[in-house]
């Protein structure tokens, strides 16, 4: 049995559709699990189970581990992660838990420090000293997130950063969920750190040209000053400071260290990664109509 915490979420809820499609047996966590049920549909099938839990109470995470030998973790980043996925981590050793997936986030590094990639390098380190058997996903920026784009370009025919023409690594979260799903069926595949990207980087610029195209009008990326960006994110995109520091933090470690894709998704899947150029195409009505708010930029 494999419990999943995060199976609402963008990874979590593609890996509950592949496991349901191979018939593997799981338990897919929410704190609603009649918003879960209806989430999920017509995907969740004989093998997958729905059950209530709540990462901050102890006793529900109890019950999600009861007869269960695997963990997929995945949390939504916060200032209380180091706190809530060490206490996770504990309580799975406890309960019998013997192999967890964990999705984290691209290594630390000092010279451009991104706090919640500090907060994720001392998870790893729990995980490390746990003598629980792991395996640490590090993707870099989620396809979906670009579509927190979309009201800027409807309302605006811009979108907002401080990544000037740095390029980004892009990988589709799907692709994540598939080799999530391979650490957690194929034993040969556990027990690594994987970084996980696309097949190619993108900057800005030409994310905007590749809407342009697809929206037949012009669409502008607009660079902007980190600070600048930090405060609109705050006042415009109603973010917490935390997260906004984040995002900023984020645009500055690409410029900073310049980013290339990795073949990982390919050797582990034996197939090439989803591509941004296919994803725009799938997701472009969301272009042309939203109704969210303006000046948001992605995180």
């Amino acid at each position: 049995m494999i419990v999943i915490l995060g199976a609402t979420g963008t990874i979590g809820s593609a890996l509950v559709k592949r496991l349901a499609n191979l018939g593997v047996p799981a338990r897919a966590l929410s704190r609603e699990p009649e918003k879960l049920c209806h989430q999920l549909g017509n995907w969740g099938g004989s093998t997958i189970e729905v059950a209530t839990a709540d990462a901050s109470d102890p006793e529900s995470m109890r019950r999600a581990f009861t007869g269960a030998s695997q963990l997929f973790l995945a949390m939504s980043n916060s200032p209380r992660q180091i706190e809530l996925e060490t206490s996770i981590i504990h309580m799975a050793a406890e309960a019998g838990i013997e192999h967890i997936v964990k999705i984290s986030s691209p290594a630390y590094d000092p010279s451009v420090p991104v706090a919640v990639a500090g907060w994720h390098q001392k998870i790893e380190m729990v995980l490390s000293e746990s003598g629980l058997t792991h395996t640490v996903l590090r993707p870099y920026a989620f396809m979906q997130n670009l579509q927190r784009l979309a009201p800027n370009v409807v309302n605006q025919e811009v979108f907002y950063g401080c990544m000037g023409d740095a390029a980004c690594n892009f990988i589709d979260c799907r692709d994540i969920a598939d080799v999530a799903v391979e650490a957690l069926t194929n034993r040969e595949a556990a027990g690594h750190v994987y970084t996980l990207t696309g097949a190619e980087v993108f900057s800005y610029p030409q994310i905007a040209d590749k809407l342009s195209t697809l929206l037949g009008k012009p669409i502008r990326y607009m660079n902007m000053d980190p600070e600048v960006l930090r405060r609109d994110l705050m006042e415009f995109g109603h973010m917490p400071p935390w997260l906004a520091a984040h995002v900023v933090e984020i645009q500055a470690m690409s410029v900073a260290l310049p980013e290339k894709p990795t073949d990982t998704v390919k050797r582990l899947l034996g197939r090439e990664p989803r591509a941004l150029d296919a994803f725009l195409r799938e997701h472009i009505d969301m272009f042309r109509q939203s109704n969210g708010s303006s000046r948001i930029v992605l995180s």
